[in-house]
């Protein structure tokens, strides 16, 4: 067994003004107990425009939900219209940063190149990157699988060294399963966080492979974490659609092995 701590994260997506913010993140607070904390990190991170609310509300009950973003630029300022800079998410308390999702692959371009140029940026800023990996399903149909992960892994983290990499934390979220309702079996999970965790020594070495916190995402729900989370290599979950009910994501955290 490892002493890596669970790591739960709700990735609300562009969903939620920042009004509902408040009112989801009260709701999800009120459904959680003490003890829930001691074994997880509880992680909301909502659209950008709702940041300052959440932080607002989360510090003003003394809560110990932590705050997530979903992106962050590489660079600290500057004339880029439209983006958030890393300083600019940790002056609001923000503690994760999403990264690579693949709807930013598939939809905006992103590249392993840019995830590793945000992925500096986020470290640098004192906060921890949630690097997201995983292929699509005719990648996975054609047994390109780990060749695309490994990939994937070595552009994130290219010239970083093994106490920036084990700073991080991972997201292995096979595109076919995201928001389509199928999910990756807990085997096919778990065999592939254990290859992450394999290609992270090769990255950096076998005692930052063990401390880095891989997560699975994809269509996570309450009826399916508990068999995901019985997976060695597995240590949490990147929850999309079910995160924005207080209910189901309170479920979610609650799971019991």
């Amino acid at each position: 067994m490892t002493d890596r701590r669970d790591l739960i994260v709700g990735n609300w997506k562009m969903n939620a003004t920042h009004l509902d913010a408040i009112q989801m993140i009260q709701k999800l607070h009120y459904r959680l107990e003490l003890d829930d904390y001691d074994r997880v990190d509880v992680v909301v991170a909502p659209p950008f425009t709702a940041l300052r609310s959440a932080q607002t509300v989360i510090e003003a009950d003394r809560m110990l939900i932590q705050l997530g973003a979903q992106n962050a630029h590489w660079e600290e300022n500057g004339a880029f219209t439209g983006e958030v800079s890393a300083p600019m998410l940790e002056r609001l308390a923000v503690s994760y940063v999403i990264l690579g999702h693949s709807e930013r692959r598939q939809y905006f371009g992103e590249t392993d190149e840019l995830v590793n140029k945000r992925t500096r940026a986020v470290l640098g800023a004192g906060m921890t990157p949630i690097v997201c990996v995983g292929e699509t399903l005719s990648q996975r149909e054609d047994g390109e699988a780990q060749s695309v992960v490994g990939s994937q892994l070595r552009g994130a983290f290219a010239r970083l060294g093994p106490d920036l990499v084990g700073a991080c934390s991972i997201a292995y979220e096979p595109v076919w399963a995201i928001g389509t309702g199928r999910t990756a079996s807990p085997e096919d999970a778990g065999d592939m966080a254990a290859f992450i965790r394999e290609t992270l020594i090769e990255i950096a070495n076998s005692d930052t492979a063990e401390q880095v916190r891989v997560l699975y995402g994809g269509s996570v729900n309450a009826g399916n974490v508990k068999d995901l989370m019985a997976k060695r290599h597995v240590d949490g979950a990147l929850v999309g659609g079910a995160s924005l009910d207080p209910d189901k994501f309170a479920a979610i955290v609650r799971y019991r092995l």
